[in-house]
């Protein structure tokens, strides 16, 4: 079986990361996203300069940068995931000439789910590993299972800043969602169900698909 080309689309908390785990480990391609793709990359010379000029003046990277650094990502894959590129529809258009995509699935979660999930995550301050207050609680509540550290909320991950995050995914990027729908690439998945429910609709998609 061919190594697929994939794009995974989602709003924070839809389960992009826990998918695309799974999606690598399947079907033997690398996961390619934006922060990684800058860090692997901080010092490749493009016209507008290099991503560490940026990065290390708290500046956002411009698209034109990211867009190259996405692109030497991906040519230099096989096969890929590609998790959090496009964000906008600049970037969609720019990814169009780049590489072809076997698949574009979006994960498809209500805005109430996704909030439930994103404001009861915590995490261990001392080993960062992830526990949720329903859906995955640790054996002692507020206590790690991994090292016995405090499990904190990340100030990311309050009901207010929750609501702003998937303010801006809707605004950006759901004009990316609407330009593969109106191509007829975009292969809606239900991202409600548990983490293996998604996964087998999501492994049948991509098997159709190549």
């Amino acid at each position: 079986m061919s190594q697929p080309h994939i794009l995974l689309l989602g709003a924070p908390g839809a389960g992009k990361g826990t998918q695309s785990s799974r999606i690598v480990e399947a079907f033997d391609v690398e996961h390619v996203t934006t922060g990684d793709a800058l860090r692997a990359n901080k010092d490749m010379e493009t016209e507008y300069g290099t991503p560490r000029s940026f990065m290390e003046a708290g500046e956002l990277v411009p698209d034109p940068v990211v867009n190259a650094i996405v692109e030497e990502a991906l040519t230099s894959a096989d096969g890929f995931v590609l998790d959090g590129y496009p964000r906008n529809l600049e970037q969609a258009e720019e990814l169009d000439g780049m590489t072809d995509l076997d698949l574009v699935a979006y994960l498809n979660v209500a805005e109430e789910e996704l909030v439930e999930r994103l404001t009861g995550r915590r995490v261990c301050s001392e080993c960062g590993t992830n526990f949720h207050i329903k859906f995955n609680q640790p054996a002692v509540q507020g206590v790690c299972d991994e090292c016995g550290g405090d499990l904190i909320q990340r100030d990311d991950d309050t009901e207010e800043t929750v609501r702003e995050r998937l303010r801006v995914f809707r605004e950006n990027t759901e004009p990316v969602i609407e330009f593969y729908r109106e191509r007829g690439q975009l292969v809606e998945i239900d991202g409600e169900g548990t983490p293996d429910e998604v996964w087998g609709k999501l492994k049948t998609a991509i098997e159709a698909a190549q």
